[in-house]
């Protein structure tokens, strides 16, 4: 098995759980923030299905420069667009990785701020950690904001407080 092939199954793996958790997203509710500073619930749904779009860049291009970034946050009008994009976004991931070659995957790609470099490591760390943790990581912070808003979570790894598996 290919160093691809194992990433595109774990992603897969992690990607059914994180929908599920984007399933619960209640539309009445996608303006709400724990906090002043966070973001909404909405935004949050919305990063979590941009993510996987970063795969497209660590894979195809040799560096990223944030300056061209597009920096804005979309603030999505109900669930279904938010599930759209992660759906179209993590085919795109699985398709993308396909072939990819463990020499490919083992070399550098950078992350760039106006020439500075913030990052440059092999490509399979950065989909590591630029993709599938960032993912994991904001899974967790929207089962919080769920759960402050009574919204049943998930069964993902075992059961939950809510659901079993």
């Amino acid at each position: 098995m290919s160093i691809a092939e194992a990433m595109v199954m774990e992603f897969t793996h992690e990607s059914a759980g994180t929908r599920k958790m984007l399933e619960r997203l209640p539309d009445d509710k996608l303006a709400w923030k724990p906090h002043q500073r966070s973001m909404s619930m909405g935004r949050l749904g919305m990063h979590l299905a941009e993510i996987p779009w970063w795969a497209q860049t660590i894979v195809k291009d040799e560096s990223f420069d944030m300056a061209s970034f597009d920096r804005k946050r979309v603030e999505p009008d109900n669930k279904k667009e938010i599930l759209d994009k992660f759906d179209g976004n993590v085919q795109s991931f699985q398709e993308l990785l396909k072939g990819q070659s463990d020499e490919h995957l083992f070399q550098h790609w950078k992350l760039t701020e106006s020439g500075h470099v913030a990052v440059d490591m092999p490509r399979l760390v950065c989909l590591r950690g630029f993709v599938l943790s960032h993912i994991i990581h904001h899974r967790g912070q929207l089962s919080v904001y769920l759960r402050l808003n009574d919204v049943p979570l998930p069964a993902l790894y075992g059961p939950s407080a809510d659901e079993n598996m």
